[in-house]
């Protein structure tokens, strides 16, 4: 079994050689052996010893804590505990960065092909990146709703069709108005725009956004804050009060 003086174990484990002193003088790492000539000899076990509590003060616990831990009929349970409240606090921390990252990404990539841009624009984007996500989530709820509505038009067309039976499809044309007012009016109470021109966010009358052009991210419409009429950029806006 290999063996490992003081210098050794010290520049495995990343410490210094008073480090595993003062580990030794406490009582929480005691080597295994002595040499002829009355060197210190450390163990694999009190290698893997040292790695846990070099792995434990990592996690910011004191001396005396670890020295308790180690005491216990069954330390490995309580550092396995430790081990999986660090893996959920770094699997956090890193969501986190890449939230941050992705966040830094579409500010990057909107500030793109702008010849000059402002604290307002900057504005305009950030409002954007935070709500795109419910945005996205409820043009998705939309779409699978719709799809029975679909399918029922479908159904009642060849129906018609194959049976010459023409009720099916006036139901179609009923439950299809019926999706689509309530749609509409579900998705215009959750969306509101930015004018290009004064920056302020803003909800249109219904009749208006239902009918203005638009594409998949903007709509043509006049601001109430300033008058301005133009393509306006959607964004969440929450539920309408």
């Amino acid at each position: 079994m290999s063996t490992y003086t003081t210098g050794e174990i010290a520049k495995r484990c990343g410490v210094t050689v008073r480090t595993v002193q003062y580990y030794d003088a406490r009582g929480i790492l005691v080597p295994s052996g002595l040499s002829e000539g009355g060197r210190r000899l450390y163990s694999e076990d009190d290698m893997k010893r040292m790695k846990i509590i070099c792995f434990l003060r990592e996690l910011d616990l004191s001396i005396d804590t670890i020295a308790q831990i180690l005491q216990e009929e069954h330390p490995e349970k309580v550092v396995s505990l430790l081990i999986e409240q660090q893996e959920k606090a770094l699997s956090e921390e890193i969501s986190q960065k890449q939230e941050t990252l992705e966040k830094l990404r579409e500010l990057k990539n909107g500030l793109k092909g702008r010849a000059a841009f402002s604290l307002e624009s900057i504005g305009d984007i950030a409002i954007l990146m935070e709500g795109r996500k419910k945005l996205k989530s409820m043009r998705w709820m939309m779409i699978l709703t719709g799809i029975p509505v679909t399918a029922l038009q479908w159904f009642s067309i060849i129906f018609w069709i194959v049976k010459g039976v023409w009720w099916p499809f006036i139901v179609w044309v009923l439950a299809a108005a019926v999706w689509g007012t309530l749609v509409s009016r579900y998705y215009f109470r959750h969306v509101a725009y930015i004018c290009p021109e004064c920056h302020e966010v803003f909800r249109p009358a219904l009749k208006e956004a239902f009918w203005a052009n638009h594409t998949p991210t903007t709509r043509k419409l006049t601001c109430t804050a300033c008058g301005h009429r133009g393509f306006c950029v959607e964004i969440w806006g929450g539920d309408r009060a």
